[in-house]
């Protein structure tokens, strides 16, 4: 039986146990406050670095690339200005060589031994554009015409070469290129083929002629 009196050692292991719990509750209190702080802390440095990502970032300023000047298109030539060639074939080689003259154009014929007289071709063509004083040749069906050889003696001796030309003969000094002319051959009247040379002595009266 019991007799009401508390067994050896029960009260102390109480305090024991009271003092224990106390303790327990402080040591809990102390692991929340220090890992609330710990948290905060964290949460802190989040709102600091998410802040600061948040940032809108500076826009770099754009150069625009300067666009290539196309170059100027080669200026075209000029087209030739000047006289044409005018259509000559079929017509008589004396006709044709005149109108060439009235456009300034000087004139060669080259006879290809046929018959007739007319032009068969020109060099240049027809329509071509060419400049003042230009050759161009005349290529007549028929062989050279007998014509008569003008009489020039007494006659400027230019002036006597530009008609034996104009008849279609050849001229060669002999003498002078100036003056009078004092003696040809063949002598005038006389029949010639086209194309034949005609000398001429050329000076002056006192020069005489060989």
């Amino acid at each position: 039986m019991t007799d009401g009196n508390p067994a050896p050692g029960t009260g102390h292991d109480r305090l024991t146990l009271v003092l224990g719990a106390g303790l327990a509750t402080v040591l809990l209190a102390a692991i929340g406050a220090t890992t609330g702080w710990i948290l905060a802390g964290e949460d802190d440095r989040r709102a600091t670095s998410t802040g600061g990502a948040s940032a809108t970032p500076t826009a770099r300023p754009v150069t625009a690339t300067p666009s290539r000047s196309t170059p100027s298109a080669t200026p075209s030539r000029p087209a030739a200005t000047g006289p044409t060639v005018p259509d000559l074939v079929g017509r008589d080689f004396d006709d044709a060589r005149d109108e060439l003259e009235e456009r300034g154009l000087r004139w060669r014929l080259v006879f290809q031994g046929g018959s007739g007289r007319a032009v068969e071709r020109t060099y240049p063509k027809a329509g071509t554009a060419v400049t003042p004083g230009r050759t161009v040749t005349l290529y007549v069906s028929g062989p050279p015409p007998v014509v008569r050889v003008p009489d020039v003696v007494d006659d400027d001796c230019d002036e006597a070469a530009e008609e034996l030309a104009r008849e279609g003969f050849r001229v060669v000094y002999t003498l002078r290129r100036s003056g009078k002319v004092l003696k040809q051959e063949p002598g005038g009247g006389s029949q010639a083929p086209w194309g034949d040379p005609v000398a001429l002595w050329c000076g002056e009266p006192a020069d005489g002629a060989p």
